[in-house]
């Protein structure tokens, strides 16, 4: 990985590309989209070079007040058409059969090297490890599992670009209509605090980036002192800051979740003794009690 100190003065957005060209996919497959054998030598230069792009920024800027999978999506095409000079054919292509919506290609990309046209399917994911069972991987919402999204993505939406309806849509709007599909699904799995193995489900490669996830009721185990609260879109890639942390806002924090609130996901910070910069040193979520089930029932 990258040294923080490397990037902590880039734009936010930067910062989160550098993130995505170095995070490992959650997923282990052969569909799985090899992005750090298709960088090119110079893509740090070439993102640097972007921090001089107003229009580039801009676009991501406000990309990053939506959701985090739309922000996701933006970062996505900015580093396949700017840092990899890729050519965008299309994103977010609907595929409808007779007035029903079947699904949607994500990205429609042509490899310049090769000259093929590829389809890639694209996610950003966060999963807590709520039991032993490899089906107990759950979004902080309780509403999303690591099973079923590795499922979906594999058996229905990689296989979007082979059905009639996808060819028949290309064709109609003069785009290529053989195309192979990859998937790329990024992300963070957490853990059980004090614990680092426990099943994955089929096809989720142990080669991903981690956390912790604690109970409102074990804060006592945690320096939040240290800790920053962190807000999407800034789930992505490590955190730094400047300034002291606050732990009192932390604790504030804290406690909104044990009365209840929703899960929510922190860095704890490490200051460099050169440069006086605050580094994210590990993550953790902090979930109510009763999760998953809370957050289920208020879904």
């Amino acid at each position: 990985m990258y040294r923080a100190n490397e990037i902590e003065y880039l734009p936010r957005s930067l910062r989160h590309l550098y993130w995505l060209c170095q995070a490992p996919s959650l997923m282990r497959h052969e569909r799985v989209f090899d992005l750090t054998a298709a960088l090119p030598q110079d893509y740090r230069l070439r993102i640097d070079r972007l921090a001089h792009c107003p229009d580039v920024l801009q676009q991501l800027n406000m990309a990053a007040e939506l959701r985090l999978g739309l922000y996701f999506e933006q970062l996505y095409a900015c580093l396949m058409t700017h840092v990899l000079g890729w050519e965008l054919l299309g994103h977010n292509l609907q595929v409808r059969e007779q007035g029903r919506t079947l699904g949607e290609l994500d990205f429609l990309l042509r490899n310049p090297l090769s000259g093929e046209v590829e389809h890639h399917e694209i996610a950003v994911k966060f999963y807590l490890a709520a039991g032993a069972d490899d089906s107990h991987w759950y979004g902080p919402n309780s509403r999303d599992r690591l099973d079923l999204k590795t499922e979906r993505l594999l058996g229905h939406q990689v296989k979007m670009a082979e059905q009639p309806a996808s060819r028949a849509m290309l064709a109609e709007k003069g785009l290529p209509q053989s195309a192979r599909s990859h998937v790329l699904m990024p992300g963070y799995l957490f853990y059980p605090a004090g614990q680092s193995a426990l099943p994955l489900p089929p096809n989720v490669s142990e080669n991903h980036l981690r956390g912790d996830w604690l109970r409102a009721s074990q804060v006592s185990e945690l320096r939040l002192e240290t800790s920053v609260q962190l807000n999407k879109p800034d789930w992505l890639g490590p955190w730094h800051q400047t300034c002291h942390p606050d732990g009192m806002l932390a604790h504030a924090q804290a406690s909104r979740i044990a009365a209840g609130g929703p899960p929510k996901l922190f860095a704890q910070l490490g200051q460099d003794g050169n440069s006086g910069v605050w580094h994210e040193t590990k993550r953790f979520f902090l979930v109510p009690d009763e999760w998953p089930y809370t957050s289920m029932e208020k879904a």
